[in-house]
């Protein structure tokens, strides 16, 4: 059976695309594991880093790296978000991305910590903080966080497959920001980091 040309053309630069993806989202597993490895860059103690194998990812699921509709909000006032040491720290609400999983339709909202955009390596990034309905059954109970960069235009990529648990989770240490409610989604994301062994 013959397939015309430009199908088979689209079906190689599809694949060569997802291919992409895949090791874009590999790439980022392996950092993440290699930083919890250094004890420069990891939030565990040194008994647990000795014993650090990796962390427990969802397998790689492109469904769940989306191209978002990207609205800025730019009357919004800084607010105080609070942390699990009940400290609060300024963030600004930056805009709200917007896209559908599996045919259901969600929003989510992004932020700017008013104190790392005073760093330059931090004057373009966002913070998109979220809990779903794995939390506290497969993921950390706190929710996860995804790093992103103010777009260019009017989308923006979010990949849930690069979901990372907070400092937190890991270690009483540390103070983390409590994910706000209105970015709770009434799905579940089975992707990126699931919880620590020991939670």
């Amino acid at each position: 059976m013959k397939y015309p040309i430009l199908a088979v053309l689209f079906f190689i630069s599809s694949f060569s695309f997802a291919q992409n993806e895949k090791e874009d989202i590999l790439s980022f597993q392996n950092i993440l594991n290699t930083d919890y490895m250094d004890s420069l860059h990891s939030p565990l103690s040194k008994e647990k880093r000795l014993i650090f194998k990796g962390h427990d990812f969802y397998p790689i699921d492109l469904t769940y790296r989306v191209t978002a509709a990207f609205l800025r909000t730019p009357n919004e006032k800084p607010f105080k978000m609070t942390t699990t040491k009940g400290e609060a720290r300024d963030y600004l609400k930056y805009g709200e991305v917007s896209f559908s999983i599996n045919g259901k339709n969600m929003k989510l909202n992004v932020y700017q910590s008013l104190d790392l955009i005073k760093l330059e390596a931090y004057k373009n990034y966002l913070f998109l903080p979220f809990k779903d309905l794995t939390n506290s059954v497969e993921t950390y109970g706190g929710g996860r966080f995804i790093d992103l960069t103010i777009p260019a235009g009017k989308t923006i990529v979010c990949d849930f497959n690069k979901a990372y648990n907070p400092y937190c989770a890991y270690s009483d240490r540390f103070s983390c920001p409590i994910t706000p409610i209105e970015n709770t989604l009434p799905v579940q994301i089975k992707a990126g980091v699931k919880a620590p062994t020991e939670h």
